[in-house]
């Protein structure tokens, strides 16, 4: 489809349908806003691509993620449970008959990446987004799939630094796009997900699990097993949290990331240590009772706060389990138990709500004070989201306090630090 059919398709309502469904919203508002995006979208890719409005067009959606359960168990190989969001990546792309791929990112400089010459991992490329588009087109190569090249306009309001998962819905993005042009689409999410992690770790630079990048090309609630990391187990899970009556609130309580590194390094350090005392790697194959066994030694040789860090994962990698049958069966109040349950293992032994370099800063406990005084006594549930130490908290809301939860958030961080998700059903996809 042209740039110009495709953006009166959009206008006269061709996707309301599917805009009311990607983010479960169906008012007025949300379909005019949902359609002046795409079409500001379009708008730009004709200004940098297509001036003369001559090029076949596609319309892709990836979502960003939010971490359900599983606090700082994936390091471990442990258990996760992530849940796709409606904030998303959008992207308008072409095809090129060259492997030479141009993307340009809303309010960041354009990445070109000629796929046929950057191949293996370069170091000086390192934390760079090229790195991310070549390293997805050497995992599709090197997985039998093809690849060529592409010419893409994308716009995302998964906020970088917001812990929802930018990255990984620009890394499947890139995937999404090579499967639907070059592979008729036929690539499962899963792969896709794997081969962006591939990307990440081997040609961007950076370590990281599997679980952003598969909840965003998955969608909906998932459950991740990492006791094998090379062959982690996913399951989607069949669970609609709108249905219940609640949303998905995420709160940004700001603060400095700066300086955290040996705050973030010290727990997978601290549990290995605990991991090592029984001859493991991680503590996935220690049980409770082998920590209360050698309490005693352990407190010496690693201190109290290592102990404690190692019964968190030991907890949480069971609660994980149990959540996912809970959401098996649909049992919401059994699932907030699990979230409060969580979200208090991760304050008191986890300890990764403040940074003891700055105990004056403390807005991730704020937000969650606030948040137990606004909701106490109703059905919700609350924790800390993500790595912690500063950051985002998340609560499930009842959707008819969900817009007064927000402002008391907002009078305190800020304005539009609230975020108002839903869980969203699909993960990557081509919308058209």
């Amino acid at each position: 489809m042209k740039t110009s059919e495709l953006k009166k398709h959009i206008s006269s309502g061709g996707l309301d349908a599917i805009i009311s469904s990607l983010y479960e919203n169906s008012t007025p508002e949300a379909i005019s806003a949902g359609r002046a995006r795409y079409i500001d979208a379009v708008t730009e890719f004709e200004r940098l691509y297509d001036p003369n409005g001559e090029r076949d067009v596609s319309l892709f959606s990836v979502p960003g993620r939010s971490e359900i359960m599983g606090n700082h168990t994936d390091h471990q190989y442990g258990r996760v449970i992530a849940a796709s969001i409606t904030l998303d990546c959008v992207a308008v792309a072409a095809k090129r008959d060259d492997s030479v791929v141009r993307i340009k990112s809303a309010g960041f400089e354009e990445d070109v990446v000629d796929t046929d010459k950057f191949t293996t991992p370069d170091e000086k490329m390192y934390f760079r987004s090229q790195s991310i588009i070549a390293g997805v087109a050497d995992g599709f190569r090197k997985n039998g799939y093809n690849i060529g090249g592409f010419d893409a306009y994308t716009t995302s309001n998964v906020l970088k630094g917001s812990g929802l998962s930018s990255s990984a819905a620009f890394e499947d993005m890139v995937g999404n796009i090579m499967n639907h042009f070059y592979n008729e689409g036929k690539i499962s999410p899963d792969k896709i997900a794997i081969i962006a992690q591939y990307s990440e770790n081997k040609f961007f630079g950076k370590p990281c699990g599997l679980m952003d990048q598969m909840a965003c090309a998955t969608g909906g609630f998932i459950t991740i097993d990492f006791a094998d990391p090379a062959s982690p187990v996913t399951e989607k899970l069949n669970f609609d949290l709108a249905a219940h009556g609640y949303r998905l609130c995420i709160t940004n309580t700001g603060g400095s990331h700066a300086d955290l590194n040996d705050d973030y390094a010290s727990v997978p350090s601290e549990m290995k240590a605990i991991a090592s005392f029984f001859g493991q790697k991680t503590l996935r194959p220690v049980s409770e009772a082998q920590l209360t066994a050698n309490a005693v030694a352990l407190r010496e040789r690693f201190g109290d706060r290592a102990l404690l860090r190692a019964y968190h994962f030991v907890r949480e990698n069971e609660r994980v389990a149990k959540t996912a049958d809970v959401l098996r069966a649909g049992d919401i109040d059994a699932f907030f138990a699990a979230v409060l349950a969580s979200g208090d293992s991760s304050y008191k032994y986890l300890q990764n709500v403040y940074t003891t370099k700055k105990v004056d800063e403390q807005g991730l406990s704020l937000a969650l004070c606030l948040t137990e005084g606004f909701l106490s006594g109703k059905k919700a549930a609350w924790r800390v989201h993500g790595g912690g130490f500063a950051g985002t908290i998340q609560a499930f809301v009842p959707d008819e306090i969900t817009e007064e939860y927000a402002a008391l958030m907002d009078s305190v961080f800020g304005v539009g630090a609230c975020m108002t998700l839903a869980v969203r059903g699909a993960g990557a996809v081509k919308i058209i």
